[in-house]
């Protein structure tokens, strides 16, 4: 498998430090709000990496955190006069609302940074000692220059960096694009006891020390949305790569941003969404559609024409794997000749995924392949009277591909009561006995029920209005 790497800015093959397993580590969210859109796409994206890399055998090990203590949590815990506590305890809750909704999978650790203010302070220490960080008014602030390669990950000089920095009100940094590891305690605000005094973690070290704890000097793949490449994972290398020594991750992977009717999504600009909001019109897995049906690095637009064309996409794949199951209700035993050859013919789509998720995770080429498998499966299995093997085959496959991606998660066995089987067998039996008017009558009993029926050659299909 090749992925795009930020930091060396082509695809290289993943060749992970242990044969056979992977660690990997996303940022989470700041838990003060619903997730919008644009966070969801990286929740997606890279747990379709992980699903993947499981697919292929791999054991993957996948931390994403939640930063639970941050100014933005602060000020709204300030604004609705309860403890920091309250606000990030509410939002974790509601990110597993959504989270869950979209069919992203739990990570192997979830930590909180507050959990981890003690291997925080252990890194800032020794950052300290060798002399990579500094103590001012109870501040402790990562000098950059310090830190040789400093701007490697986002492809710039220190001195072009330095350019566009400035030092804010309050703060007593030596240089302008040093950055704070320890914020000291200010009237009002949660604080932890440190070397230091009172005081509390800075954003960028909380992802440092969770990485370390949880995953080791060196992981895998670190990956997050596009617009943390600068300051955030250019910070979290400098301090993590000063404190350990070694390399802190072989790849970095980032997706592309979304934009709204083509404009990029801003709150100033009143075109910021909710993935609540859109969840409560459209539902949960059209947004995952959406989210990676173009390649992770590639901006995408979301609009109402496109989350429809996503919804209608979506129905062509339930509409086949309901269709499979109707089949499998009434298939044949015995095999048919060519069977055999049309159950291997399945396989190419199997490797027209592989190759599509091979190259960097192109999530659009692989849901094609998915598509040549629901037109082959229509033009060959539904309505052809087939036997058990050959849907049990198509089945398989489609159950397979649209897995790995998370996809058609809402899937509902429906049944129906005694009364309802009992007029659909007497409406059938009534066709038998070429009684039409008979059937015709249960037909349009059964519809003022809302059940409507649909006449095929394998049977009687049906579904609710």
């Amino acid at each position: 498998m090749k992925v795009y790497n930020t930091l060396t800015r082509k695809k290289e093959e993943l060749v992970p430090i242990t044969p056979g397993e992977i660690k990997m580590y996303a940022c989470g969210p700041t838990v003060y709000n619903y997730i919008h859109i644009g966070n969801a796409r990286p929740l997606c994206i890279f747990d379709i990496l992980r699903r993947y890399l499981e697919y292929r055998g791999y054991n993957v090990k996948f931390v994403q955190n939640f930063t639970d203590i941050d100014d933005k949590i602060i000020r709204r815990a300030n604004e609705e006069h309860v403890d920091f506590s309250e606000i990030s305890e509410r939002y974790i809750k509601e990110f597993w609302t959504d989270a869950d909704g979209l069919n992203v999978r739990h990570a192997t650790i979830n930590p909180k940074a507050t959990e981890n203010i003690d291997a925080i302070i252990q890194i800032i220490s020794t950052l300290i000692e060798k002399g990579y960080a500094y103590e001012a008014q109870g501040d402790v602030y990562f000098s950059t220059e310090k830190f040789k390669d400093y701007g490697k990950l986002s492809h710039q000089p220190l001195e072009d960096l330095e350019a566009g920095a400035r030092i804010m009100v309050g703060e007593v940094k030596r240089e302008p694009m040093d950055f704070a590891v320890w914020k000291a305690a200010k009237p009002g605000e949660p604080a932890w006891d440190s070397p230091w005094g009172k005081g509390r973690p800075g954003w960028h070290i909380e992802c440092s020390a969770m990485n370390w704890r949880y995953l080791g000097d060196t992981i895998d793949i670190h990956c997050g949305g596009q617009d943390l490449i600068f300051p955030h994972h250019e910070n979290e290398i400098a301090q993590s790569e000063c404190f350990t020594g070694k390399p802190f991750a072989h790849y970095w992977m980032h997706n592309g941003y979304i934009n709204v009717d083509n404009v990029k999504m801003s709150k100033s600009l009143g075109n910021f969404f909710t993935v609540r909001d859109v969840a409560e019109k459209y539902g949960y897995e059209p947004i995952r559609y959406l989210l990676i049906s173009a390649q992770y690095r590639s901006p995408i637009n979301y609009s109402t024409d496109i989350i429809e064309q996503c919804i209608a996409a979506l129905n062509r794949l339930y509409t086949c794997r309901d269709s499979l199951d109707f089949e499998l209700k009434n298939a044949a035993d015995a095999e048919h000749d060519g069977d055999k050859t049309i159950i291997d013919g399945f396989d190419k789509y199997r490797e027209q995924f592989i190759s599509a998720m091979d190259d960097d995770l192109n999530t659009a080429d692989a849901i094609a392949s998915i598509f040549e498998l629901v037109r082959d499966i229509n033009t060959n299995v539904v309505g052809k009277t087939p036997s058990k093997a050959l849907v049990e085959g198509a089945i398989a496959m489609f159950d397979e591909l649209t897995g790995v991606l998370g996809l058609v998660y809402n899937r509902k066995t429906e049944t129906l009561d005694s009364d309802v089987e009992a007029l659909i067998e007497a409406r059938t039996n009534a066709r038998k006995e070429k009684n039409w008017a008979e059937a015709d009558r249960i037909r349009d009993q059964l519809k003022e029920m809302g059940i409507v029926l649909e006449d095929t050659a394998q049977g009687v299909k049906w579904h609710r209005e």
